[in-house]
């Protein structure tokens, strides 16, 4: 059976699950650092949702797929609340600026945003920002690249 059908079945259970218990705020955050560092997460005392969640895993033969169906999970959850994953990354921490897109993509999007920040020095300025299936490359490096680009084609062209 297709890995994708098993876990997002899963998954949809698990959404179920925190709907019909109203915890999922505290799920999703627990889920969120098993995904990250699940050494660091080893010891960590999951809640009653996630523990019939694994057992149920276990039990079934299933284990392999927790990790796909965490993730189908986050995603599923977001879609269902309007929360928006969002990157940032700037050259340096800039909280000015993530405030200003994180108000602006609540106002377009009437949802919450999740935004994730990277500080990246080689984008030497600007910053890059990705939401959902779009990307603003606004970076002094891409800038720079764009510039050198346009003068190998420029030179190519009179030799």
């Amino acid at each position: 059976m297709n890995t994708g059908v098993i876990s997002s079945r899963y998954a949809r259970a698990l959404l179920k699950l925190v709907d019909e218990t109203g915890n999922g705020p505290q799920v999703c955050a627990q889920v969120r650092q098993l995904l990250e560092d699940p050494d660091k997460a080893a010891g960590m005392e999951l809640c009653d949702e996630l523990q019939k969640f694994v057992r149920l895993l276990v039990r079934n033969g299933r284990a392999q797929y927790l990790r796909m169906a965490f993730t189908t999970f986050l995603g599923l959850y977001r879609n269902s609340r309007n929360i928006h994953m969002a990157h940032l990354t700037t050259a340096v921490s800039a909280p000015g600026l993530e405030k200003r897109l994180a108000d602006f993509v609540r106002e377009k999007t009437g949802g919450e945003v999740e935004l994730l920040t990277k500080v990246d020095p080689s984008v030497i300025g600007g910053f890059i920002f990705e939401i959902d299936d779009y990307m603003v490359d606004a970076s002094v490096s891409r800038r720079i690249e764009d510039i050198r680009r346009q003068f190998i084609d420029r030179n190519n062209r009179i030799v």
